[in-house]
C-alpha cells in the first residue's frame, strides 16, 4: 500500500525519529481516510435504526432519542480525556488500544438484551470513537505544512463518506439481518483495521521526553490553549454551529420520511446518505484552498451556502428532489468549514495537535448533541417546518459570527 505513489519524508516539530522519518504516501493517506471515516461512522449507525431498536428492547420514544445523545456525549468525553494522549503516547499504539476496546463495545450493543446496556454500550462506542481525531492528528502531523491542507481534506473525505454512508449500510443491514447484525459487522471491520494499522503506521522510535506533561497536566493544556488562542475560540465557536445545523438535520430527517406519504423503510432512509456524498468533494476543495491562503472566504461563502441549504430542506414533505439539493449543500457546506477550521487550529501549535483538535471537536460533539435533541424534540411537538428554522438558526448565526470577526487572522488567519 504505501510504496507506489507520490511520497514526501519531514521532520515535524514533536515527533521521533521513526515518524520523522515515515514516507507519508497516497496509499497512506488513504488508509488513514477509511480508518477514520470507520471508527466515526459508528456514531452515527444507530440514526436509521432508532424506530426499530425502540421496538425491539421496548423503548419509550424519549429513551430512544437518548440512544444518539449519549453517543455523542461519550464522544465529547472522549475527546477532552483520550484524545490529548496523542501528543505524549506511541500514536500508533494509542489507535490500536482503542480501535480494539471499541470492537468490544460494538459487540456490547449487538448483543444488548436490555435498553440499559444498548445505552451503555453506545456510550461506550462514543468514548472510543474517538479515535478519528487522533487519525486526524497524526496524519497532520505527518503531513508537510504545504500540504497539510491537502492531507486534511483527503482525510476529511473520508470521515464524511464514513459518516453518511453509515446511514445507507445500517439500513440496508437492518432490513436483510435486523438491527442488530449493523453492529455485529462494525465490530469485524474494526478489528480488521486494528490489524491493518498495526502493521502499517509508523512506531514511536524512543520514549517520550522527561519533559512531557503528566495526564493532569496534559489535560489542563487543553484549556490553556483555549484560554490563550483567540482563533482556536473562534474556530471552535464555528464548528458547534455548523455541526448543530448538520445534527438537526440528520438526526430528525428519518422522522418525516419514514411517515405517509413517503413511509419509506430502512434502506431507503440510509440510502439518502449517498447524495451527501458530494460534502467529501467539498473537503478536498476546501483543504486545497487553505494551502492557498483562502481560509477565511471559503468559511464565509461555506457558512452562505449552509443558511441558503435550509429553503429547499423546508419542502422536504412535498419535494424529494428540493431535499435532496438541500442535503447536497448542507453537506458541501459544513465539511468546508470542518476542513478550514483544522487545518487552521493544527496550525498553532503542531506539537500539540492532538490537544488542539481534540478540544476544537469537543465543539463539535456539543453541537451535534444539541442538535439531535433539539431536532428531535422540536419535531415531535411542532413539526418539520421548526426543524428547519432551528437548522437556519444555527446557521445564520454562524454566517453574522463570520461577518463580526473580519480581523481575526486575515484573509488566511494564520496570526493571532
Amino acid at each position: 500500500m504505501p510504496g507506489n505513489c507520490e511520497t514526501v519524508t519531514r521532520t515535524t516539530e514533536g515527533r521521533s525519529g521513526t515518524e520523522a522519518a515515515f514516507v507519508l504516501s497516497r496509499g497512506v493517506v488513504a488508509l488513514f481516510a477509511v480508518a477514520a471515516g470507520a471508527a466515526v461512522a459508528n456514531v452515527y449507525l444507530s440514526q436509521p435504526l432508532l424506530v426499530t431498536m425502540g421496538h425491539d428492547l421496548a423503548m419509550s420514544p424519549a429513551l430512544v432519542g437518548s440512544v444518539v445523545t449519549l453517543t455523542h456525549v461519550g464522544y465529547g468525553l472522549g475527546l477532552f480525556f483520550l484524545v490529548p494522549l496523542g501528543d505524549v503516547a506511541d500514536r500508533r499504539r494509542l489507535i490500536v488500544a482503542q480501535l480494539l476496546l471499541l470492537v468490544t463495545a460494538l459487540s456490547v450493543v449487538a448483543a444488548a438484551p436490555t435498553a440499559a446496556a444498548l445505552l451503555a454500550g453506545m456510550a461506550a462506542t462514543g468514548l472510543l470513537a474517538v479515535v478519528t481525531q487522533t487519525l486526524v492528528a497524526f496524519a497532520a502531523s505527518l503531513a508537510p505544512p504545504a500540504e497539510r491542507g491537502r492531507v486534511l481534506g483527503l482525510v476529511t473525505s473520508g470521515v464524511v463518506i464514513g459518516i453518511l454512508l453509515a446511514r445507507t449500510a445500517s439500513g440496508l443491514l437492518a432490513d436483510l439481518a435486523g438491527w442488530r447484525s449493523v453492529y455485529v459487522a462494525s465490530a469485524s471491520l474494526t478489528a480488521l483495521l486494528a490489524l491493518v494499522l498495526y502493521r502499517v503506521l509508523p512506531r514511536r522510535s524512543a520514549a517520550p521526553p522527561a519533559t512531557a506533561p503528566r495526564y493532569g497536566q496534559l489535560l489542563r493544556s487543553t484549556l490553556t490553549l483555549f484560554a490563550r488562542e483567540r482563533l482556536l475560540r473562534l474556530r471552535a465557536l464555528f464548528g458547534l454551529l455548523v455541526f448543530a445545523a448538520f445534527s438537526t438535520l440528520w438526526s430528525s430527517v428519518a422522522l418525516p420520511l419514514s411517515e405517509a406519504p413517503y413511509s419509506f423503510s430502512h434502506s431507503a432512509i440510509g440510502a439518502l446518505g449517498l447524495i451527501g456524498v458530494a460534502g467529501a468533494l467539498a473537503a478536498t476543495v476546501a483543504g486545497r484552498l487553505n494551502d492557498r491562503g483562502l481560509s477565511r472566504r471559503t468559511t464565509g461563502i461555506a457558512l452562505a451556502l449552509l443558511a441558503a441549504s435550509w429553503l429547499p430542506l423546508a419542502f422536504t414533505r412535498s419535494s424529494l428532489w428540493a431535499l435532496c439539493v438541500g442535503v447536497v449543500l448542507l453537506d458541501l457546506a459544513v465539511q468546508a468549514v470542518h476542513v478550514t477550521n483544522q487545518t487552521l487550529i493544527h496550525a498553532l501549535h503542531p506539537a500539540a495537535g492532538s490537544r488542539l483538535i481534540g478540544g476544537y471537536m469537543i465543539f463539535y460533539s456539543i453541537g451535534s448533541a444539541v442538535g439531535a435533541i433539539a431536532a428531535t424534540s422540536l419535531y415531535t411537538v411542532a413539526g418539520w417546518g421548526a426543524v428547519c428554522a432551528l437548522g437556519a438558526a444555527f446557521s445564520c448565526v454562524g454566517l453574522v459570527l463570520w461577518a463580526c470577526t473580519s480581523g481575526v487572522g486575515g484573509e488566511g488567519e494564520g496570526s493571532r
